[in-house]
Formats: C-alpha cells, structure tokens, sequence
C-alpha cells in the first residue's frame, strides 16, 4: 500500500515536471515567435497608418469645405471612427517598432543604411502631424499644447532631413544616383506636411522655410529619377506600388502651399480663396503624372500576384491627390471640378477599405519570410 502511494507521487511530481517543461518550452517558443516577428517587421509597416491618418484629413477637409453636401456621406460618428482607428494603428505600429528598437538594435541600424527603408522612417512623424491636422478639435488645442505636439513630430522630421539631404549633398555626385528610388519621395512629403502643419499653426516664416527645403529636394530627386527610368532598377517588382508617389510629392506640395498662402502673415490671406496659380501648376503636374502612371498597369502586374504591406503605398497617393482636388474645385467652383474630386476621393476610399479587407483576410501574407523590404538579414 506504502509502494503505492510512493509511485503514484514520483508519477505525478513526474507529471508537474514535465508540464513545467512543456510550459518553459511554449513559452520560449512564444518569446522567440514574438523576437522573429519583430525582426520581419520594419518601418514600411507605417504604410498602414500613412493611408488611415491621410484619410482621415480627406474626410475632414470634405466636411469642412463642402458641409451641406457631405454631411449624409460623411457623418460625424464616421470620421470620429476612422479617426480613432487611425490613431490606434499608429500607436500599434509605434509600439511594436519602439520595442524593434530595444530588442532588434542592429536590425534599426540596417534601416538606415537601406536605401528604400531609410525613407520610411519619416513615415509615423508624418502620419502624427496627419493626425493632428485631422483631430476634431484641431486648431481649437490650447496654443501651447499644439505647439509641443508640432514641435515634438517635426524634430525628428528635421533631424532625419540633416542625415539623408546631408549624404546626398557630400557623399559624391553620383551617391544619389545610386540610392534614389520613388520611396524618397516619402522625404519630401514629410517637408511638406510639416510645412503645411506650420502654416496652419500660424508659423508662416517656419512653413515657408520648411517648404522651401522640401520643394528645392523634390526638383533635385525628380530629375534624377526622371533620367533613371523611374528607378525600375533599383526597386523589386513588388514594391513598385511605391511609383505612386511620384504624383503624392506634388499633390502635397500644393496644399502646403495653399496652407502658406492662406496663413494670416500671408499678403494674399484677405483674398477669397488661397489655391492661386502655384498650387494649380502643382495639382495638375500631379494629375499628369496619376494618369502616366495608371496608363501603364504592367508596371503594377507582378507586385499584384500576391498580397503585401506593399500595396497600401496605393492608398496615401490616392488620399492627397483627392485633398488637392478638393482645394481646386473649392476655388474654381465649376461642375468639372466637382466631379474630378468627388470620382478621386470615392476612389481613394474605395482603395482603402480594399486594402483593410485584404489585410483583415490576409493576415498570415503580413509577415513574409521573403520580403524584399526586410533588413534583418543584413543586420547579421
């Protein structure tokens, strides 16, 4: 009877052991499942909040310019819902690089040396300024509170503008050459929303100082890629959904500076409308260079064979180019106009909610072993 009770305890202290070790064993797994993923993740996952932030200003914009005719399409509980996801992606997103960061060091560093992830490091700075354009209660924050948040998203802004403008300006003639592709774009975009976001502080002189930085880097890239075939070279098949930003630099670039014409420093801020000559020439550069872009759907074909992040680099294009819309029928009030914004904004919206579906559907497509964008292999 003693013998019994003797083996029926080793069994179960047996049992409690080897639970324990299947438990240690799960939770290894799950650690190094969690460190893997952090090491496939990188900053181009910001695509995702880029698209959700732009959106949010296109809704926006549309409610504020055109109240009487949206209010039925874009209802307050909508945009305050868009909004809302918008910023729980970019907190998301931000929290998963913040611990890439801690515990992926060498992988962060490989980003910077890559010449298509390094742009998007701009992209979570742009997407928090976005956001904070579109807040419901932007510009009604305490003047000191908007001021911390403008300054707080666009030092960093600043600061990466110094390392990438400063390497292209000393590292040698053709050192641009060589790294130029459509995502450097992303910097540009970033001068210009935070040039925008100034302007709309009532920061005239910064605005016009940041624009001025943005828009004298953008002539130098555009020749360079002009002259490059587009950077196809340089770029795989399946991030060529980035070309879109060819026409996003200048879509953005004539709201900035619709936003500085339109500040109270501005001499033309008593005139009737703010979207002058400059910001026209800008809108249809940009309206030339969607519809080269779209009259070549081969170009877009093998990155289309597979869902990828990739494919939200769709969206945020689409998004600024509909605000520009927006701007130009507000200031030419004519029924072409109207039509033109409302077909690029149904558009844009339409490009978005695919591109949540997709990715809600395709969630185990998020993270591919084999992504042309991932940079911890030469972090080893």
């Amino acid at each position: 009877m003693v013998m019994d009770q003797e083996l029926e305890l080793e069994t179960a202290a047996r049992d409690d052991d080897e639970q324990q070790v299947i438990r240690v064993r799960k939770d290894e797994m799950m650690m190094e499942g969690g460190l893997a993923m952090l090491s496939r993740f990188h900053a181009g996952y910001f695509r995702i909040s880029l698209a959700l932030s732009g959106q949010a200003l296109l809704w926006r914009r549309l409610r504020d310019r055109h109240s009487s005719e949206t209010e039925l399409l874009l209802p307050s509980v909508a945009f305050l819902l868009l909004w809302s996801l918008a910023l729980l992606s970019l907190l998301v997103l931000c929290s998963l690089y913040a611990a890439r960061c801690i515990l992926r060091f060498p992988a962060v560093q490989a980003e910077f040396r890559h010449h298509v992830a390094m742009n998007y490091l701009f992209a979570p700075w742009i997407s928090w300024l976005l956001l904070l354009q579109s807040a419901p209660c932007f510009p009604i924050f305490p003047n000191i509170i908007s001021s911390l948040l403008l300054c707080a998203f666009s030092l960093p802004i600043l600061a990466l503008d110094v390392k990438i403008y400063g390497q292209w300006f000393t590292r040698g003639k053709k050192f641009l050459s060589m790294v130029a592709n459509p995502a450097s774009h992303i910097t540009v975009i970033a001068n210009l929303v935070t040039a925008r976001a100034a302007a709309k502080m009532g920061w005239h002189e910064p605005a016009v100082a940041i624009f001025a930085v943005g828009a004298a880097h953008y002539l130098v890239l555009f020749v360079t890629l002009y002259q490059r075939f587009l950077g196809s070279d340089s770029l795989p098949a399946v991030l060529r959904p980035v070309f879109f930003l060819f026409f996003a630099a200048p879509s953005m670039a004539s709201l900035a500076w619709e936003a500085i014409s339109s500040s109270p420093a501005s001499s033309s801020s008593s005139s009737s409308s703010s979207f002058g000559t400059g910001c026209k020439m800008l809108f249809f550069l940009s309206l030339f260079l969607f519809a080269s872009l779209v009259c070549r759907p081969t170009l877009f074909k093998r990155a289309m064979r597979r869902f990828s992040v990739a494919w939200w680099a769709y969206s945020f294009p689409l998004t600024a180019l509909a605000l520009a819309a927006a701007e130009y029928a507000h200031n030419v009030r004519q029924p072409a106009a109207n039509v033109l914004m409302l077909a690029l904004a149904v558009l844009s919206v339409l490009v978005t909610l695919a591109l949540m579906l997709f990715t809600a559907l395709r969630t185990n497509d998020l993270l591919p072993h084999d992504d042309p964008f991932d940079c911890h292999l030469l972090a080893r």
